[in-house]
């Protein structure tokens, strides 16, 4: 028997039921929590960021957190970079243990000589000194796969990105995208040992960024990472800070009893960043910096160190992640934030390069499927044993 389509038809039901009856709360808390955004002590806030123990991350607050940026024109020739990568995981089944990453290219340049340059390239990891990540101090090792390889597919779509840029430079003003967040280092991998993080970091993204740095002090490129649909709450959830009536904040210590909602600062929780965002900039503003104070930022990212925006591109508010050298610099944070708008604009509402770029790399179920034929037929045109697992015999030849 398959999925109980009336049991979930009814739970739903009540999800959105449930919902509806919230919706008053939730917009009584929304706007409690845009007056506090717009008069927001930054300083206050973080001084209780620093000074606090609270359990959610919160950014560094700028000095005016209620500021909002319109855009600047747009140069009349530009050049949009992007790249994305597509994963074909270790998998037990197979004959062999491998893995394939697809990285893409993509080079999209307007103006007086238009151009565009698509493609993507394959990589195949196999054996254990491809597979598998050394400490060198110990004979410990972690093989690389789920969310490792993911990790793994992130800095090299970086160091494309880099190569791309290097490739290309010149005189044109360009935008270089990353799909996703600049900070590659979710809290599930954060539990790997130190050396998975210096084989990451160390050897791999941060040269990808030294790389791109480097291009940056030679023509006007503006690195940035675009989230579609953000779900951060760091801002929204700095203002609980702002209504805790405890200093210093200690959530353990004086609400650690208390259940959801009967909490000071539960009068601006629940409420993600781009709700607040989506009700102070109009379309084409952004909003001010803020900065991430993630461990892992502090700790590794140096020169490159993350800051924020939201951008209003009119179809949705997107999160705009750059590095310190483009927010530190007024000219490449203006490009940045005119070409995200007219890449979104040639998009229908997305960029247009991230969009391209993800079409390059995508594997299909059927280039899955030939994958594992290949593999197959690759050993056993060699000689070499082909086999699989009962479990995966199974789902391809049912029976009755």
């Amino acid at each position: 028997m398959g999925l109980d389509i009336h049991g979930v038809q009814s739970q739903l039901d009540a999800l959105a039921s449930n919902l509806q009856s919230q919706t008053a709360q939730h917009h009584a808390r929304l706007q409690q929590a845009i007056q506090q955004l717009r008069s927001a002590d930054a300083d206050a806030i973080n001084g209780k960021r620093t000074q606090g123990r609270f359990a959610w991350p919160v950014p560094a607050f700028p000095l005016n957190p209620a500021a909002h940026h319109s855009p600047t024109l747009p140069p009349p020739d530009y050049r949009a970079l992007a790249t994305d990568g597509s994963r074909i995981d270790i998998d037990r089944h197979l004959p062999v243990r491998c893995a394939l990453l697809n990285i893409s290219k993509v080079l999209l340049r307007y103006g007086a000589t238009p151009d565009a340059r698509l493609d993507s390239t394959p990589h195949l990891y196999t054996g254990d000194d491809q597979l598998a990540l050394t400490d060198p101090d110990s004979t410990r090792e972690q093989l690389m796969e789920g969310a490792l390889l993911g990790l793994k597919s992130s800095v090299e779509e970086l160091a494309a990105l880099a190569e791309l840029a290097e490739e290309s430079a010149d005189d044109t003003a360009t935008l270089a995208l990353v799909d996703g967040s600049l900070i590659l280092w979710g809290p599930t991998i954060q539990a790997y040992p130190d050396y998975v993080r210096r084989a990451f970091i160390d050897q791999g993204l941060l040269p990808a960024l030294d790389r791109l740095k480097a291009v940056a002090s030679r023509q006007p490129l503006a690195l940035a990472a675009y989230i579609s649909l953000p779900g951060s709450t760091g801002v929204a959830d700095a203002l609980r800070l702002a209504v805790c009536p405890y200093d210093p904040v200690n959530c353990d210590q004086h609400c650690g009893r208390l259940q959801a909602g009967q909490r000071p600062c539960d009068s601006v929780g629940g409420l993600l960043d781009r709700e607040l965002f989506a009700n102070t900039l109009s379309p084409g503003e952004r909003s001010e910096l803020f900065t991430s104070t993630s461990s892992i930022v502090e700790e590794y990212y140096g020169d490159h160190a993350v800051a924020f925006y939201y951008l209003n591109v009119g179809e949705e508010m997107a999160r705009v992640e750059v590095p310190a050298w483009v927010a530190q610099d007024e000219t490449l944070l203006n490009l940045s934030h005119s070409l995200i708008l007219d890449q979104c604009r040639r998009g229908l509402g997305y960029p247009v390069a991230i969009m391209e770029a993800h079409e390059q790399a995508v594997i299909t179920g059927q280039d899955r499927e030939l994958f594992r034929r290949m593999v197959e037929d690759a050993l056993a045109e060699r000689h070499l044993p082909v086999y699989t697992s009962e479990k995966a015999r199974s789902k391809r030849q049912r029976s009755l």
